[in-house]
Parts: C-alpha cells; structure tokens; sequence
C-alpha cells in the first residue's frame, strides 16, 4: 500500500514504469517526458476563475514504440517533445474549459494521434488555487481509447447563414414571411438578436456588466422563439452543430460562447451588431445577413470577416 501512494503521488513517469507490461513477447516501450511545463491560462468553473489567469502545471509521459529503423539523430523520425508541447497549446487555445479532466483528455487524445504514441499519462495541476497543487492525472493508451485513424471520417463543415434581427425587424409583421423566405434555402439558419430597446441596468464593472448584457440578449433571443415556433434557442456549440445537421432554426443564446471564448469578440456584448458578426466567423458562417440594421456602423471598422458575404436589407 505504501509503494502505491507513493506512485500516486510521484511523477508519471514512475507511474509508468511500474504498469508497463510484463509480458516479455511484447516489444519494450521507450518513454519521453516533459515536466513542469507550466502555462498562464484561464480556466476553471468557478466565477473567481473567469476573466483572470492562473499557473497551470503540465507533466506528461509517453509510451512510445521504439524507432525500427537507425534514428541518425534525426528529429524528423521520432515523436518529438515539440508534439507534446504542441498538442498542450492546441487544446488550451481551441476553448475556454471549465475542468482540468476535459483538458487532459484531450491532450491525451491529441498525443495518441502521433503513430509511435501508445500509451500517456497527463497530470495537470492548479498552481494558484491554494496553499498547494490542485490537480488530475489521467492514463489513456491507443487500444482502448483512440478511434483507429482509418474508422475517422471526416465530418462536413457545415456553413450557416447568420441573420442579425434589429428589434424593428423582429416587431415587423414581415417577421414570419422573412423566416418563410430564409427558411426556402436549405443553407442552416441561425438568427442573432438585438438587446432590448429598454435600459439595461448598469453595474459599474466590467465583468459584471458583461454579464448583465448577455443576460439581456438572451431575454430577446426567448422572445423571438415566443414568436415562432420553429426557432429553438440555443447556447452551445455543441447544440448548435446538433440542430444544423437536423434541420432546426436556431435562436442565437451567447453568454456561454462568449465567456469560454480564448478570444472573444473585441467590443462589448452591448455592440451587438459587432457580436453577431463575431459569432458568424466563429461559425464559419457563408453568409451574413443584417435585417433592420446597418452594418457599415459597427463600432469595430477593422474587423475582419474572411469568406463571408455580408448583405444588409434595411426597413
């Protein structure tokens, strides 16, 4: 019992050795290791853990097939730390998450996609969440975790029209005839919302207000689903690739996007018309279209929308 707190407790590398496989048939596993590689990153799902950065600690240790042929002290032909260190900034910059287990998992799973990789162990810790480390180890191996590369199919990307509805056009009576014209192309529909014509109430602090702005949009955004029935409201990713693929018309909910966002839209969520524009690259929308609402106003000039038409009908 005591040897295996003391694994639990040291680094995964010692770990690792001691569960290597003692079948001698099988070839011997080489390891490489990166230790104490520490990031400045948000995360973490408490509401003191968003808008600021803490010291994230990363250990991680690979199982590797050794290199059949000669290495020849050639870089190209080994699994590199540079991969490890890779696959950490990848996922660390692809979302804003909330827990240690999601990230390790995929940096996990994002090291067991390099060929030679047969089994890591990732540790995580919190630096600055106490008196000492907070943390999470996870193993994962290439038999029982990683889908075979050849059963990956990849999937269609697919590219929406992103409809920005000012609060002229959502009272409109054009309303429902506009969503009956969209709704002819069979191009996935996802409308954004306007903040309400009333005042928001005003908290005095950024983050707060933050808050409060998204709360408000989404107040619109439940309104223009009250108003049809076939706009469903939706806050995640996750969702919102869901309801595409199955034909929904979806409602625009944004403060879970934009909080866990690594690089969120630049102006506040008060700019709406900026937001929806920002959303709409992230969704690698076609289109864009602004119904009621001048795009040539927003507030962020050089704001680059790449491979986006944007089209603008006024009331």
């Amino acid at each position: 019992m005591s040897n295996e707190i003391r694994l639990a407790f040291a680094h995964p590398s010692e770990r690792a050795e001691a569960t290597a496989s003692s079948d001698t048939a099988r070839k011997p596993l080489d390891r490489i290791s990166l230790r104490d590689h520490v990031v400045d990153v948000e995360i973490g799902a408490f509401q003191t853990e968003r808008g600021t950065t803490q010291r994230i600690c990363f250990n991680v240790v690979v199982e590797v097939l050794p290199v059949s042929a000669a290495v020849e002290d050639d870089v190209d032909r080994i699994l590199s730390y540079d991969k490890v260190t890779d696959a950490i900034a990848h996922e660390l910059a692809a979302e804003r998450l909330n827990l240690l287990e999601t990230l390790a998992a995929r940096v996990a799973d994002r090291v067991l996609l390099e060929p030679q990789a047969q089994r890591v162990f990732v540790r995580i810790e919190k630096l600055d969440r106490g008196p000492g480390a907070l943390g999470v180890e996870i193993v994962r191996s290439r038999t029982t975790h990683l889908v075979p590369v050849e059963e990956v199919q990849e999937e269609e990307v697919l590219q929406p029209r992103v409809v920005f509805l000012s609060n002229a056009a959502r009272a409109s009576q054009n309303l429902n005839g506009w969503i009956d014209q969209l709704l002819a192309s069979e191009i996935p529909l996802i409308f954004c919302v306007d903040a309400p014509d009333m005042d928001v109430v005003q908290t005095g602090q950024t983050m707060t207000q933050r808050r409060v702005d998204l709360l408000a949009l989404e107040q619109n955004a439940w309104m223009l689903a009250a108003q049809d029935n076939r706009c469903v409201v939706v806050d995640t990713r996750t969702e919102l690739d869901w309801a595409m693929k199955n034909g929904q018309t979806c409602v625009w909910a944004p403060s879970k996007i934009v909080l866990d966002a690594v690089e969120g839209p630049m102006g506040p969520p008060s700019d709406t018309l900026a937001l929806a524009l920002w959303f709409a690259q992230e969704m690698q929308a076609s289109e864009f279209l602004a119904i009621g609402a001048d795009t040539a106003q927003v507030s962020q000039p050089d704001f680059a929308v790449k491979g986006i038409e944007i089209t603008q009908k006024m009331l």
